[in-house]
């Protein structure tokens, strides 16, 4: 941080100068949030806000506050040589950065994380004239104006899922099925602790390995509900990929009801009972029609060496998902399960709503009439 760069970002932005960082640094230097009860709309975790000890006059020019923040982000930096309150209001980022938090505190740390710094950033929200917010395409003239990148907070998870792994394995263990023998490789998620499963079947170093990414669904799994076709589908692809020799069944938890969890699920039945699609339902609970990532599905089978796939399913996503985060798609195969009275109008809905490729369900409506 240099007086110049301090002074350019007071003058476009409010002059409300943030320096986020990770939380341990702040808790070794022993600066404390602002309050343990955080009501801010955005959750935003301010703490006491700083100034340097030495070096400095009244600790609100440019350059003292450029000043502050490199004491801030000096490794050897003791706690004694910054002193509160003052004019630099450090933020307390979450330790996942923006795949745990969409938030600007967490890019900033993350984008000086990438760019081999210490990861001490410093934010501020750019302004009109007139001190309102600058949005998207006002920003986007500023920075072609001053000959900054713009950068957002999507872009950066979207990097950070691609070229750094949010997941790890920590088990690996044989598990015979109905269906054969598989090897069971347990991931757990660095983010947010979700514990994922994949099933491995036969030699998987070539390519176009025959993969089956199968989201979580306690219903439909486990109780063999017949409103969907999810356990079914879990089925019919383990039996494929014992069939063919060689295969992938990627288990993702924390995917219920397409992302927005078991009880919303339920809550979702109960307005598909009263009318609504599967759709709409989603949507009057406050949720996206799918909430789901793929991401971790991704990693998990690149940490297995896969690199294209052949992919079992009707969802276009899934494919379009993978190939954003890495792993080729060089076929997509289609999952045909037979409809029943209780499942025909959602998976009409998928395919009509959702674009999944459902060909012969109109074959299948015949049969059911």
């Amino acid at each position: 941080a240099t007086p110049e760069l301090m002074g350019f970002l007071v003058r476009y932005s409010s002059g409300y100068v943030c320096a986020p960082a990770p939380g341990e640094l702040l808790d070794r230097l022993g600066i404390p949030l602002m309050t343990p009860h955080n009501r801010e709309m955005m959750r935003t975790a301010y703490t006491i806000s700083i100034d340097a000890r030495d070096g400095i006059t009244t600790g609100i020019s440019a350059h003292d506050r450029a000043r502050t923040v490199r004491v801030l982000a000096d490794s050897a930096t003791e706690s004694f040589e910054l002193v509160m309150p003052g004019h630099v209001l450090p933020l307390r980022a979450k330790a996942g950065g923006v795949l745990e938090r969409a938030g600007h505190t967490e890019a900033a740390v993350d984008l000086t994380r990438l760019a081999g710094l210490t990861p001490v950033g410093v934010i501020g929200e750019v302004v009109n004239d007139d001190g309102t917010l600058m949005r998207a395409p006002e920003l986007r003239a500023f920075a072609d104006e001053h000959d900054l990148a713009l950068v957002s907070i999507e872009d950066l998870q979207v990097h950070l899922r691609l070229y750094e792994s949010q997941v790890e394995r920590l088990a690996e263990t044989k598990l015979p099925t109905e269906f054969g023998t598989f090897t069971a490789h347990g991931f757990r998620d660095r983010i947010d602790g979700a514990e994922h499963v994949a099933l491995v079947h036969g030699d998987i170093s070539g390519s176009d390995v025959l993969v089956r990414l199968h989201s979580e669904c306690l219903t439909g799994d486990v109780f063999g509900s017949r409103r969907c076709d999810c356990g079914p589908q879990l089925q019919a692809a383990m039996a494929q990929v014992m069939s063919e020799g060689a295969g992938v069944i990627v288990y993702l938890r924390g995917h219920e009801g397409r992302g927005i969890g078991l009880l919303h699920k339920l809550q979702a039945y109960e307005l598909q009972d009263r009318g609504r699609d599967t759709v709409d339902a989603n949507l009057e609970l406050g949720f996206g029609e799918d909430e789901r990532d793929y991401a971790a599905g991704a990693q998990m089978l690149r940490d297995l060496g896969v690199e294209s796939v052949r992919l079992l399913t009707n969802n276009p996503h899934k494919s379009e998902s993978l190939e954003a985060y890495g792993v080729k798609v060089s076929e997509q195969l289609p999952i045909a399960i037979t409809p029943t009275p209780e499942n025909i109008r959602y998976l009409r809905t998928k395919a009509e709503r959702m674009g999944h490729d459902l060909p012969d369900l109109g074959l299948a409506e015949e049969d059911l009439s």
